[in-house]
């Protein structure tokens, strides 16, 4: 038997619209019954074996737990596919379906598609690629020696297919188109013939039922669709009889008017001379309406003159993107500029940080050389004074007359000793109180750091209160309104707009401000949208300009110049924008588009063209911030960024906020806000207290800590000078005493070796002075040095912020152009379009002339002059038929008696003829359905045969004996099968089989299909799991001898034991697949432990 190609449904239901085509049909269906004659006849020709239909190659992309498999280059007649479990051969049969266009239920693999892309992975490809060649070839001037068929499949399940030619040029992306190459080829995926997967073939193996039995061989010969066809065709059959028999009806009241319609026209009389002036009224009419047309035609001309002279649109347009190229340039320098003055602030911060470390050093040098410089001074001061007291002594030497007694000598002797007691005394002392002098300077150094440390904490919470403060007022002031919100008299300005818009002063009602028309979806990123929408919270927006100079005038009395809300003109839109294709679109973060709920799609729209909130992306972590748009390419469509903090990203740059980003518009329950902001002033008050009483507690102690410093001071000066007293007194007694002894000469030595040294230290207290007059004048110097950088940065610092304010007000004048310029875009657009409009109208009313001329010439093929109106033309024509009308009610009107005793004269006589043709379609039918039914029983009965002889020869090879028996009646199928040595045994079920022998029974039983049937390949999915070695040979030897037989079939068995008992031919071919990842570890790790 021959399988033959798939065929569509066929169409028999035979409508009575459609009765013409009966003859059409009948030639189909004998030529339908010719080709069921042939059923023994192989629906390929011998030449086209072999070149069509095969598998050249199979290549797999991430499918099922394969990253890649293949390409598999198959050969034309055997192919074994070989591996172990986890290697790919199921999957390659899988893919095989799925690429194909089969379904994924067909795999029982899965039941949906996306369960066949690798885990991780976006989506699989299968690429199929079929042999086309010969006489026989599918389009082989298009598509070459081979089809490739890509299948693509997502992992949403969804499947995109591509068929290429050989030069891999698309095709078709259709399934229609697939279809029809497997028709061609006569491939059936679905059929378990041409593809037996494990599971099918487990599921025959096990059934019970007799009749899934017979319903598998059924489905596998096409036994099953040529029976529902018939089933078809005869249900048509009964519909059409149905149809016959109600049009019979309707025939007898076609032939009951066409006789009454016969007598009317027999008896009917002609009205000539009023119909011929009548005619002639008409070719008048028809030329009047041609006149009227032709001055129709002459004053649209000189309208499309006139508007195609008029370029007020065009010279607009051309200024205002003049104006958008001037605003785009002077942004560009406006940027150049603040990069120029950010990257001078960068350098003199870095400036000013060095200036600040080398002044912190050099005051300490300064300081240190103040010491040496007064060091130096106290002791050319000392030396001096001992110079004097030199000299004193030499005075008094000479002028000592006499010796001093021994009584005055043994009194000075006790007063020294008690004053070099009193001396050691006061030198301890003295000691002490320095070592406490340094003791306090530290803790004083100390104090005062903590004061200063305090009092910029205490200005920071000052500041951060009235902050608070002022916000509290606003949230108050916004209980009773929440406009206020926005400034103290936006309400007054919103009532204001209100009673203008109902006495009609504006064309659209303005809307805004913005702040007060959107929300937010998630409240966590109200610092970030505010931070980027700021500028346009008190915004409105107007329709026209129009619109907007009336709410300027609304605005003079509620708001100063400088300080009035902004106003944005745009076409006031019902729907948003479609963004789809400009927006961004990020998996982790949203734009600012998609935070937002606007009460108004015109809020949405203007905002999308004024700030490009599709564009900006709101990433809450300011580390991820940084990675998305600087590390790396920035996501598509993406401009900028926020974060949560209020942070502003570019590609290039980063801003931060100088201060806290507070919340001032977007804020959500007014009530909730305003008990945390007097909670938080609160605790900024009382924090401001607790703060304010430590650094008055610290102001005391470094108050007392200085007041006992200075009392040490003066304590350690009196003893200091206690100590030269008593040093001084030492000295007197000892030259008074050494007077009496010491030579004038060694004095006058003294003097001059003391003069010596006042001199040498004299020099160095010059020279020291000079270093601290040096090391102060470096300090100041350093000190200017920072203050100017200070005064700089400050500089900059205004030039900045007036930049950035320049900036922003130069985009938003961008913004406007760019709305101004679509605006005008748009109407020069609409002038275009109604210019074409009434060009097309021209041509439209051109064309319609030379109708009206056409029809007026086959009225009057003369151009008739006419002085008369086409209205009393119209009267006069109207009257004359009511005359002829009211005439022929009596009468009755000859044309139409005649063209209706002609139509159903036509009507009556096609009708019959029909419903003839068609009962006579019905009866051949029948009589075909009759004939083929009976070949239907004849080649069922053909095929159950044939596929019992070669069941039971194939069986006898493994010496078994057994049978098929068929009950076509009972539509069941049942198999007994004896194994060798139990011939006489009454047990003959397959399951009392091992599981080899069962294996080789249903290869058996397939390769009786295979006898049976046709298709281009045929695949086997280890069909030898569960033999013994025996009767696998055989059931090899079986499938060999069969591949030989139909050497021009292609074939591919799949098993995961050896092949290397198989002949070496050029008819075979074996691709041995890899084992899986988890195996190949393992078995390093096998081969790694006897090493170690």
């Amino acid at each position: 038997m021959t399988m033959n190609k798939r065929k569509s449904k066929t169409q028999t239901e035979a409508k009575v619209s459609k009765s013409f085509r009966i003859d059409e049909r009948c030639s189909a269906q004998d030529e339908d019954f010719e080709d069921e004659e042939s059923l023994e006849d192989h629906s390929f020709s011998t030449s086209s074996l072999g070149d069509i239909g095969v598998i050249e190659s199979i290549t797999l992309k991430n499918f099922m737990c394969h990253q890649h498999l293949g390409p598999f280059q198959f050969g034309p007649n055997v192919n074994f596919i070989v591996g172990n479990n986890g290697s790919g051969k199921s999957a390659i049969l899988t893919a095989l379906i799925v690429g194909l266009g089969g379904k994924a239920t067909m795999t029982n693999r899965g039941v949906s598609l996306k369960g066949f892309v690798k885990n991780g992975e976006g989506h699989a490809d299968v690429t199929v690629k079929l042999r086309n060649r010969g006489s026989d070839a599918f389009k082989g001037d298009i598509y070459g020696d081979c089809i490739i068929v890509e299948q693509r499949i997502t992992s949403d399940g969804c499947r995109l297919c591509k068929i290429k030619s050989k030069a891999g040029q698309i095709v078709s992306n259709k399934k229609e188109e697939l279809m029809s190459i497997l028709d061609h080829f006569n491939i059936q995926v679905d059929n378990p013939v041409s593809i037996l997967n494990q599971e099918m073939s487990k599921q025959f193996l096990h059934s019970k039922s007799e009749s899934d039995k017979y319903k598998f061989f059924m489905k596998a010969t096409l036994l099953e669709q040529m029976r529902r066809d018939y089933i078809h065709i005869k249900q048509t059959e009964d519909v059409t009889r149905d149809q016959v028999e109600r049009q019979e009806e309707c025939l007898k009241d076609l032939k009951q008017d066409y006789v009454l319609k016969k007598e009317r026209y027999e008896s009917l009389a002609s009205l000539d001379e009023m119909k011929n002036t009548l005619e002639g009224l008409q070719k008048k009419m028809a030329w009047c309406l041609v006149r009227e047309k032709e001055w129709q035609i002459e004053q649209l001309k000189e309208q499309v003159e006139k508007e195609e002279g008029d370029g007020k649109f065009e010279e607009k347009l051309l200024l205002c993107q003049s104006k958008i190229t001037q605003a785009m340039k002077k942004g560009s320098d406006i940027q150049q500029k603040l990069d120029k003055v950010l990257e001078e602030e960068q350098s003199l911060a870095e400036e000013s940080h060095k200036l600040k470390e080398e002044l912190k050093v050099k005051s300490k040098d300064q300081k240190g050389q103040e010491v040496v410089y007064f060091r130096a001074e106290n002791k050319l001061k000392q030396l001096e004074k001992e110079r004097c007291l030199l000299l004193e002594r030499i005075h008094k030497t000479k002028h000592i007359e006499s010796q001093n007694q021994e009584v005055e000598r043994v009194k000075r002797l006790k007063k020294i000793s008690a004053l070099k007691k009193q001396l050691e005394k006061h030198e301890a002392q003295s000691a002490a109180l320095n070592q406490e002098i340094k003791d306090k300077q530290q803790a004083l150094f100390k104090g005062r750091e903590e004061y200063d440390k305090l009092s910029m904490e205490e200005k920071n919470i000052k500041v951060s209160l009235e902050a608070k403060l002022k916000r509290k007022n606003q949230l108050l002031a916004s209980r009773s309104n929440r406009l206020r919100m926005f400034g103290d008299r936006m309400p007054e300005l919103i009532e204001s707009i209100n009673k203008a818009h109902a006495q009609g002063r504006f064309a659209h009602k303005p809307v805004g401000p913005i702040g007060s028309c959107i929300s937010l979806k998630d409240p966590s990123l109200t610092v970030a949208v505010e931070s980027c929408l700021r500028s346009f919270m008190k915004t409105f927006c107007c329709d026209n300009y129009r619109d907007e100079r009336v709410l300027e005038e609304l605005m003079a009395p509620h708001f100063p110049r400088g300080s009035r809300p902004q106003i944005i003109v745009c076409h006031f839109a019902e729907k948003v924008y479609n963004v789809q294709g400009r927006g961004v679109k990020h998996p982790e973060f949203p734009s600012v588009l998609d935070t937002l709920n606007c009460s108004s799609p015109v809020i949405t729209n203007c905002l999308i063209d004024m700030r490009g909130i599709e564009c900006i992306l709101i990433i809450k972590d300011s580390a991820m911030a940084r990675k998305v748009m600087q590390q790396g390419r920035p996501p598509r469509n993406c401009r900028e960024a926020f974060t949560s903090e209020g942070d502003h990203i570019y590609t290039n740059r980063y801003y931060t906020p100088e201060a806290e980003v507070l919340i001032k518009y977007l804020g959500g329950d007014p009530e909730a806000e305003i008990r945390l902001v007097e909670s938080e002033v609160e605790n900024h008050r009382a924090q401001l207290s607790r703060f304010q009483l430590h650094l008055s507690s610290v102001k005391q102690d470094i108050q007392a800590m200085e007041d006992k410093m200075n009392s040490v001071i003066i304590a350690c000066k009196k003893n200091q000078a206690s100590v030269n007293q008593v040093k001084a007194s030492i000295s007197e007694l000892d030259n008074i005493e050494e007077s009496q002894i010491e030579d004038i000469s060694t004095l006058e030595e003294e003097v001059q070796e003391i003069q010596q040294k006042i001199d040498l230290e004299r020099k160095n207290v010059e020279e020291t002075k000079a270093e601290l007059d040096r090391q102060d004048a470096l300090l100041l110097d350093i000190g200017q040095k920072l203050q100017d950088v200070r005064n700089k940065i400050e500089l900059l610092t205004d030039d900045s912020d007036q930049l950035k304010e320049e900036q922003v007000k130069r985009e938003a004048e961008s913004s406007k152009l760019d709305q101004t310029v679509k605006i005008l875009e748009k109407k020069a657009k609409v002038h275009e379009e109604n210019i074409q409009g009434m060009k097309n109208e021209l041509e439209a009313k051109e064309e319609e002339i030379e109708e009206f001329i056409e029809k007026a010439k086959q009225i009057s093929p003369v151009r008739q002059s006419v002085d008369r109106s086409t209205k009393s033309l119209d009267t006069e024509i109207t009257r004359l038929r009511q005359k002829i009308t009211a005439q022929e009610r009596s009468h009755g009107d000859k044309e139409k008696v005649m063209r209706d005793y002609a139509e159903a004269h036509e009507n009556y006589k096609s009708k019959s003829s029909q419903l003839r043709d068609l009962k006579k379609f019905i009866d051949r039918l029948d009589n075909i359905m009759t004939d083929r039914q009976a070949r239907y029983k004849t080649l069922r009965r053909s095929l159950s045969v044939r596929c019992k002889l070669y069941f039971n020869n194939f069986l006898i090879k493994l010496q078994c004996c057994g049978s098929m028996r068929f009950d076509h009646n009972n539509e069941t199928l049942s198999i007994s099968v004896k194994p060798p040595g139990q011939e006489n045994d009454s047990v003959s079920d397959m399951r009392s089989l091992s599981g080899g022998e069962r294996s080789f029974s249903t290869v058996c039983f397939i390769l009786s299909l295979w006898e049976i049937t046709e298709s281009p390949f045929r695949c086997l999915d280890e069909f030898d799991v569960y033999m013994d070695m025996h009767n696998r040979r055989i059931s090899l030897d079986l499938l060999l001898e069969l591949s030989e037989r139909q050497h021009l079939r292609q074939f591919v068995f799949i098993t995961p034991q050896t092949t290397s008992n198989l002949p070496k031919s050029d008819h075979i071919k074996i691709h041995q697949l890899e084992d899986p990842e988890r195996d190949r570890i393992n078995e390093e790790e096998a081969t790694q432990r006897p090493q170690s």
